[in-house]
């Protein structure tokens, strides 16, 4: 007499997966992901490139850790050095981190999880460190103001070639935009960013190209990639944004071939995905869906990524719950002998 074997948890997961292949194929990695390995980095909330070391990208996490900054290994997620800004504040909610020209990085205190509760949000920026070590670096703070008011923002990008910084919101009711930071920060009086343009999009973070050419946003679920000409966006298509636990960060690799998606949790990882294009030209490297530079067009295009996802899951589940209907159907099954 032989009974029935029932299947396995990870039989389960391989009808899932093949209930779901059909409906998403993620897409070509340009290495290996990493896992970063410092129990300090719980909430990492932004990432940036080193140009001065290879392979060397730096983070920070999003509150209640102080005026830190860590550079991490892109090959083994080890942290190689931690810097401790000195000459600012006590930071309040930091969701970004960008690299501008002549090696000058960029931090944005900018979140505002409070509805707009905070009149100002901070900008810190210090030059990138010519040796990887732990040290305390002198930063200036510049205070910023949004002219439209107080908004919620995770978004923090300084364009490689003219050195203005750029912030992006989060959907609210009146949808998300990019704001342009004035020519040159100021100290000792207030900077205001202009709005550009809206962007359709619950924005977790950007990046630009090394050229300056593209930019590119995400969200926790899909992203958006843009043409950026004379400071302004138009969209050029999907961005192909990894599943992860909370996806809250990006950078384009120094060679501008790969873009690193990063997410918050204890030992989150570090996705490569390669960058169409490479951004070492401005050629399109979108999939043909063309803006008009204002990027919303109404169609609700930005949902579309969210939309999917949320398909793809639902097939998982959908498959999950087959095998354990046949399960369920094979275990009362009279026995035959």
């Amino acid at each position: 007499m032989r009974a029935h074997r029932l299947p396995t948890a990870a039989a389960l997961f391989t009808a899932a997966a093949v209930a779901t292949s059909a409906a998403y194929a993620p897409p070509a990695a340009a290495q290996d992901d990493v896992i970063l390995t410092d129990p300090r980095i719980t909430e990492s909330s932004g990432l940036a490139a080193s140009r001065q070391h290879e392979d060397v990208y730096w983070t920070h996490n999003d509150s209640d850790d102080g005026p830190y900054v860590y550079a991490v290994d892109g090959e083994t997620g080890e942290t190689l050095a931690t810097l401790t800004l000195r000459g600012i504040g006590e930071p309040r909610d930091v969701e970004a981190i960008s690299l501008g020209p002549d090696n000058q990085l960029y931090v944005g205190d900018i979140g505002d999880n409070m509805n707009g509760s905070w009149s100002y949000v901070w900008v810190y920026r210090f030059p990138e460190p010519k040796r990887l070590a732990d040290a305390t670096v002198d930063a200036v703070q510049y205070e910023a103001q949004y002219e439209d008011g107080p908004r919620d923002a995770e978004a923090l990008m300084v364009h490689p070639k003219t050195g203005r910084v750029y912030v992006v919101s989060k959907k609210e009711d009146g949808g998300a935009a990019l704001y342009a930071g004035p020519e040159e920060l100021a100290t000792g009086s207030m900077n205001i960013f202009r709005r550009v343009a809206p962007v359709n999009l619950w924005v977790t973070d950007g990046a630009f190209s090394p050229d300056g050419t593209r930019m590119a946003l995400r969200s926790y679920v899909g992203g958006r990639m843009y043409r950026f000409e004379d400071g302004r966006p138009e969209e050029d298509g999907r961005l192909d944004v990894p599943l992860q636990t909370q996806g809250e960060s990006m950078t384009y690799t120094a060679d501008g071939s790969a873009i690193v998606f990063g997410s918050e949790g204890e030992q989150s990882d570090l996705v490569w995905r390669e960058a169409e294009g490479g951004g070492s030209s401005s050629e399109s490297g979108g999939t043909g869906a063309s803006g008009d530079g204002a990027g919303d067009d109404g169609s609700g295009a930005g949902d579309d990524e969210e939309r999917g996802t949320v398909k793809t899951v639902l097939l998982v589940a959908g498959g999950v719950a087959v095998v354990l209907g046949l399960r369920r159907a094979l275990s009362g099954r009279p026995r035959r002998d």
